[in-house]
C-alpha cells in the first residue's frame, strides 16, 4: 500500500478490512468495536486476497477458524443475538461450495432479522480464466452465478466489479445491520480478480466511526389511536416478543405493564423479557406455549403486540385469539406493526410505551389481572410436576428441571430444532434478564452447538465467568457437531447436554398425530437402516477434545452438570430420553400443517378431518 496525500492505495480487500476495523458502536457509555471480527475457511477463492489483508487485524478483527462454513454462520447469528444486534462478525468463504454453504445461515439471520456480513469469493470478474473450478455456468446468463442465490436470504445484496463501489456499498451494508426495523444479512461478493485490484482511496473513508442505532418514537396521531383503543379494554393483553430485548426496552416495558396492571405473555424470541417471578408474566403464547398465556388469549379484547412478527408458532396459526379480538401493533418495522389489520403504531418500544402509558393513564380491571396471575400458578404447579425426575421415564423436561435449578442466573441457554424449543419454552423459569436463546425463526437443526459457540464468543467478552449451555438432540448432533472441536481449540468452554431420543422424535410425533404410522424419523422404524447400531455420543465428544460423560437416569444428571460447570473446558453430557413418554403434554394451540385431503388410509383420513374442525377459529387477515 501507498500514502499519498488525502488518499491511500490499497486492494479492494486490504480497504474493506480496514474500513471494517475503524467501525466502533457505544453500548452502556461502553465503546466496543463494532464488528467482533469473524469466522473464516479459506480456499483459492479468499486466501490470496482476503486473507492477506486479514492478517495485518488479526489483533483488532480475531478470525475464528469455522470447520463447516453453515456452522460459522449459525455461530455469527449467535454472536450477534448475544450483543442484541448492537454487534456482528464476518463470515468468508471461498467461491463455490464454500459460500453455497453459508445459504442456511443466511436463511436463518434473515428469518430471525440478525446482523451477518458474508464476504464471499467470487468467479472472474474478467471472465479471462473462464470456466474456472468451482463456477456455475449458466450459458445464456454469464453473469449469473452462485452468489445470485443469497439475493432471496440477504438484506443487502452486492457484488463489487470496480473497487471504487465499496465506498458506497460498505456503509450501506452497515446501515442496513444496524437499523432496527431492516437488520439482517448483508451479502458482498467478492470476484477473485477484484479482490487484489487497487484503488486510490481517499483517507477519510477509513476514519473512526462511532455508529449510534436510530430510535423513533411513533407518529402522535398513531399514538393517540392506540391510546383509544387501549383505554376501551376489559381483557388487555400484551405480547413481548424479541423486538423488546433488541430495542433495550425491557425497562420500558416492565414499567408499562406494572403501571397499568396488563398480563404479559411472552414469544419464543421474547422469552426472557421477564423473570419467572414478575407476577405480570403468565408464560409462553402459542403452540410451544403455556395453557396460562393461551387461556387469556382466548379472552383478550385487546392486544397490544409490542416488538413481535407474530410468528404461527405465537399465534396458533391465528387461532389462539378470539376473532373480534382487537391488536395494537408497536414494532420499529412498519409491516410487522401492520400485521392482520392491526392498529399500527410505528415506532421504537423503549420511546414509545412510556409516552404510550403517560397517555392512556389507564389501569386494567383488577378481576383480570386476577384471573390471569391464577391461570399462571396452575401452570407453575403442572410445570414443577412435569419437570420432576422419576415422573415418568427420561424426558426433555426432566433435564431441562435439572439445569435450571442448578445453574447460574446469568448462564445463557440455547436451543433450535426438534422437540427441545417446545420443551425449553414451555418449562424454563427465567432466573434473569436476556438469557434465553431458543432459535425458532428459522429452528434450524446445528444451531444448537454452532450458535452457542458464537454466543459464548460474545458471552466471554461481557461475562466471561457464566457458562452457556445447549441443549441438542441426537439428530441435531449428527448434523453438526464439529463446533464442539471449534470451542475447544478456542478455549470458549461450552455445556452441551445431548438428549438422545433414537431419532427425530418428534416428527415421528407429528407424523403419528396425523395418523401416519412411524416411517423414517426413529431409527427403529426406518426400512433401510438395517444395521442399527447405537452411536457413542460420549466417546465421539472426547475425539473432538472436549469432556464427556453419559448418564442412564434423569436423577444422575445433576451430578453431572455440577461436573461440567466445575470444568474448565467443553463438556458433554449424554441421556437417553424416551422418543414416546418424553413430552409436554399441555400448553398446545392448534397449529397449521398440511394434511392429505385424499388417502386410503382411515387413520389419515379421520386425522385430517380432526385438524381441519378446528380452522373456524381461525382469523383470516393480512
Amino acid at each position: 500500500m501507498t500514502t499519498e496525500g488525502e488518499t491511500i492505495t490499497l486492494t479492494v480487500a486490504q480497504a474493506i478490512v480496514r474500513y471494517l476495523n475503524n467501525q466502533f458502536i457505544e453500548i452502556d457509555s461502553v465503546e466496543h468495536r463494532l464488528c467482533g471480527g469473524g469466522f473464516g475457511i479459506f480456499g483459492h477463492g479468499n486466501v490470496t486476497c482476503l486473507g492477506e489483508a486479514l492478517q495485518d487485524v488479526k489483533d483488532t478483527l480475531p478470525l475464528y477458524r469455522g470447520q463447516n462454513e453453515q456452522g460459522m454462520g449459525f455461530a455469527a447469528a449467535g454472536y450477534a443475538k448475544a450483543w442484541l444486534r448492537r454487534r456482528f462478525m464476518f463470515c468468508t468463504a471461498s467461491a463455490g461450495p464454500g459460500t453455497a454453504n453459508l445459504l442456511t445461515s443466511a436463511a436463518l439471520a434473515h428469518a430471525n432479522r440478525l446482523p451477518v456480513l458474508m464476504l464471499c469469493g467470487d468467479t472472474f470478474l474478467t471472465r479471462l480464466p473462464d470456466p474456472v473450478l468451482q463456477q456455475i455456468e449458466h450459458f445464456g446468463n454469464p453473469a449469473f452465478g452462485l452468489n445470485d442465490a443469497f439475493k432471496a436470504v440477504s438484506r443487502y445484496w452486492d457484488r463489487i466489479t470496480h473497487p471504487a463501489q465499496i465506498i458506497q456499498s460498505l456503509p450501506l451494508a452497515i446501515g442496513t445491520m444496524l437499523d432496527p426495523a431492516d437488520c439482517g444479512p448483508a451479502f458482498i461478493g467478492l470476484p477473485q480478480d477484484v479482490q487484489g485490484w487497487t484503488y486510490d482511496y481517499p483517507q477519510t473513508f477509513f476514519a473512526k466511526r462511532v455508529h449510534r442505532i436510530r430510535s423513533q418514537s411513533a407518529d402522535p396521531g398513531e399514538i393517540a389511536d392506540a391510546v383509544a383503543m387501549l383505554t376501551k379494554a376489559r381483557r388487555p393483553m400484551i405480547i413481548a416478543g424479541g423486538g423488546v430485548q433488541y430495542g433495550d426496552a425491557v425497562g420500558e416495558l416492565t414499567a408499562f405493564a406494572e403501571a397499568t396492571n396488563i398480563p404479559v405473555v411472552e414469544t419464543i424470541a421474547g422469552r426472557a423479557n421477564l423473570t419467572h417471578k414478575h407476577p405480570l408474566n403468565i408464560g409462553p403464547i402459542g403452540v410451544t406455549g403455556s395453557d396460562s398465556a393461551n387461556t387469556i388469549a382466548e379472552e383478550a379484547d385487546v392486544i397490544l403486540a409490542v416488538g413481535t412478527r407474530l410468528q404461527d408458532f405465537t399465534t396458533g396459526s391465528w387461532t389462539a385469539f378470539a376473532k373480534d379480538a382487537k391488536f395494537i401493533g408497536l414494532n420499529v418495522g412498519r409491516h410487522d406493526a401492520a400485521k392482520h389489520m392491526a392498529l399500527t403504531v410505528v415506532g421504537d418500544a423503549k420511546k414509545t410505551l412510556p409516552t404510550l402509558g403517560t397517555a392512556a393513564d389507564y389501569s386494567c380491571p383488577p378481576e383480570w389481572t386476577v384471573k390471569a396471575q391464577a391461570e399462571r400458578a396452575k401452570w407453575d404447579d403442572y410445570v414443577v410436576d412435569n419437570c420432576r425426575v422419576g415422573n415418568r421415564p427420561n424426558s426433555y423436561a426432566q433435564a431441562v428441571g435439572v439445569v435450571n435449578d442448578l445453574c447460574h442466573k446469568r448462564d445463557r441457554v440455547v436451543a433450535a430444532a426438534g422437540g427441545l424449543p417446545a420443551e425449553v419454552t414451555a418449562n424454563w423459569k427465567t432466573l434473569d434478564i436476556g438469557t434465553v436463546d431458543v432459535e425458532f425463526g428459522f429452528s434450524c437443526m446445528g444451531y444448537e452447538i454452532a450458535g452457542a459457540w458464537g454466543a459464548r464468543i460474545a458471552q466471554s467478552e461481557r461475562e466471561p465467568d457464566r457458562d452457556t449451555i445447549s441443549f441438542c438432540g441426537d439428530g441435531s448432533y449428527l448434523l453438526m457437531n464439529s463446533d464442539i472441536y471449534s470451542s475447544v481449540l478456542t478455549e470458549k468452554k461450552l455445556i452441551v447436554l445431548v438428549l438422545d431420543n433414537g431419532g427425530f422424535a418428534v416428527i415421528n410425533k407429528l407424523q403419528n398425530n396425523v395418523g401416519q404410522e412411524s416411517f423414517n424419523n426413529l431409527i427403529a422404524d426406518t426400512p433401510t437402516a438395517t444395521n442399527r447400531v447405537g452411536v457413542d455420543f460420549e466417546a465421539h465428544a472426547r475425539s473432538l477434545g472436549a469432556e464427556a460423560e453419559t448418564v442412564e437416569h434423569a436423577s444422575e444428571l445433576a451430578e453431572a452438570f455440577k461436573r461440567a460447570q466445575a470444568s474448565d473446558k467443553t463438556y458433554v453430557i449424554v441421556m437417553k430420553v424416551d422418543p414416546y413418554e418424553g413430552w409436554t403434554t399441555e400448553g398446545h394451540t392448534w397449529w397449521e400443517v398440511g394434511t392429505p385431503h385424499v388417502t386410503d388410509k382411515e387413520g389419515v383420513r379421520k386425522a385430517h378431518l380432526d385438524w381441519e374442525a378446528t380452522r373456524d377459529k381461525q382469523r383470516r387477515g393480512v
